[in-house]
């Protein structure tokens, strides 16, 4: 893996987000590029000294946010060094904008092989529905994201659950996650939940046989199991194997077959899982 860009905001979100980058970056060969978005404070003309805080006034506040700006700055220049002592290639990069413009802009600047955002929040109402930032860029970035929950500080990825249906072709997609498995020496299953409420269209013995072609898999790596709710099968398979790593495919969808007839279930565990969650996308 050449680069992996990884999203900061100096919280402890940010540091479960570095972790899950050190386990997977290979010393002296990945560039880690350490990603601070910055969101400057921009003067009110409608606001006159004095008006901005009790006790502040406006050219004391821009001072104090320029200070801010400093801090953070060396903050971001402190974590890459810090990482470079570690025996680690890294570089800090600084961009203004929200997360997610930011995160496109370095994607497009630099085409790293893997993106890893720490999620915040706990899946509220707005969250489910419209999504979040971290949401938005594991759905829709052209490379790998890995998703890290508030709930876990990753320290070993070597027990990986693939969740499929077996409804698409995902050989290109598993040689990555082999690749990846191979490097970490992790522990591969390929799981499928049976559902009501999710389609099942494609016989699973035609894609269970073109994997098996391909790669060397034994009967205990691939389960098959019912659950009411795929959601709730994934996240109980994963709870019972003791999962480091969820990895699921992501597929452009319409709006109406997103948001009301066939959800995302990738979608809803970007925003609810509490296993670290990788997204690679399907072409």
């Amino acid at each position: 893996m050449n680069s992996i860009l990884i999203a900061i905001d100096f919280s402890e979100n940010a540091e479960r987000a570095l972790a899950a980058a050190r386990l997977i970056a290979e010393k002296g060969v990945t560039e880690m590029l350490i990603l601070h978005a910055y969101q400057p404070y921009i003067a009110d003309v409608n606001v006159t000294p004095g008006n901005v805080m009790p006790g502040i006034g406006g050219a004391d506040f821009i001072t104090m946010t320029n200070e801010l700006e400093g801090e953070f700055r060396k903050r971001l220049e402190e974590i890459a060094a810090n990482l470079v002592t570690e025996g680690h290639r890294a570089r800090p990069i600084w961009y203004l904008g929200s997360v997610q413009s930011a995160v496109e802009e370095a994607i497009e600047e630099h085409n790293p092989n893997l993106v890893v955002v720490g999620r915040t929040g706990t899946g509220g109402f707005l969250d489910k529905l419209i999504g979040s930032s971290a949401t938005h860029i594991a759905l829709h970035s052209p490379c790998p994201v890995l998703v890290i929950p508030p709930q876990v500080t990753p320290g070993k990825f070597s027990k990986v659950v693939y969740a499929t249906q077996f409804e698409y072709d995902e050989i290109d997609i598993l040689k990555e996650v082999f690749i990846l498995m191979n490097q970490l020496g992790a522990n591969l299953t390929l799981l499928k939940i049976k559902s009501d409420t999710q389609p099942d269209i494609q016989p699973d013995n035609q894609y269970i046989a073109e994997i098996r072609s391909v790669f060397e898999l034994n009967d205990e790596q691939i389960v098959i199991r019912s659950d009411k709710h795929v959601l709730d099968g994934i996240e109980a398979y994963c709870d019972e194997v003791k999962a480091d790593l969820l990895i699921m495919s992501a597929r452009e969808r319409s709006f109406i077959e997103e948001f009301l007839i066939n959800p995302s279930v990738t979608r809803k565990l970007i925003i609810d899982t509490h296993v670290p969650l990788l997204v690679f996308h399907l072409k």
